[in-house]
């Protein structure tokens, strides 16, 4: 902690974090989406929460590329970078989750120990954290390549890049493990929601 932390001290509101959810009708929480670029967590994310939107829950997705172009623009690709990026997300995160909101991230966010420390930042808030792992195959996203960045990593215009020259560490125990080689989307959305459904609405009871 530096000098200068010393100094500040956490301010607590007069609504709690049981209260809002309460008002929400569900929890909080924080569902983590992470994979390999291509791979499909965009397009997932952004229908699970239409989806949880549509059933009449508060849901709010937050996409990787609008937070590097917005509240994280000054961070590059390195490793400490990234990991920063990350943290800072997962704070957003749990604030969101603290609302009342069922938070959506959709990051690539390749190595384990980061997604570990972003869990660890949900549950310090009394935050359930779900891990979300979009798998699909290298082969599979290099032929996908929506955005052209396999194409670009290969002929060495873009650096550090996920699968190429930068590692994914993938989920070992993931809470959610959804193939998108092997299912359509709305087969993988429904895999999630129906995970999620119940572990939200059941927490309603203990609020």
């Amino acid at each position: 902690m530096s000098s200068e932390q010393k100094n500040l001290f956490v301010s607590e509101g007069h609504v709690t974090t049981t209260q809002r959810w309460a008002l929400a009708g569900h929890q909080g929480c924080v569902v983590w989406f992470t994979g390999l670029s291509g791979s499909g967590k965009s397009t997932i994310s952004r229908e699970v929460e239409r989806e949880l939107f549509e059933r009449g829950l508060h849901a709010f997705l937050l996409d990787g590329d609008n937070l590097r172009r917005a509240l994280n623009a000054d961070l590059g690709f390195s490793p400490e970078d990234r990991a920063e990026n990350i943290r800072r997300t997962a704070e957003v995160a749990r604030l969101l989750a603290m609302s009342g909101q069922v938070t959506i991230t959709a990051f690539i966010s390749p190595y384990r120990e980061d997604r570990e420390k972003a869990r660890a930042i949900a549950a310090a808030s009394g935050c359930e954290f779900f891990e979300v792992f979009i798998d699909a195959p290298l082969a599979v996203c290099e032929q996908r390549d929506p955005k052209q960045l396999y194409r670009r990593a290969r002929a060495g215009e873009i650096q550090q890049f996920t699968g190429i020259d930068a590692p994914y560490e993938a989920p070992e125990t993931p809470d959610v493990h959804v193939r998108t080689a092997e299912f359509e989307v709305r087969e993988c959305v429904a895999q999630i929601v129906d995970f999620l459904l119940p572990r939200v609405q059941l927490a309603t009871a203990q609020v």
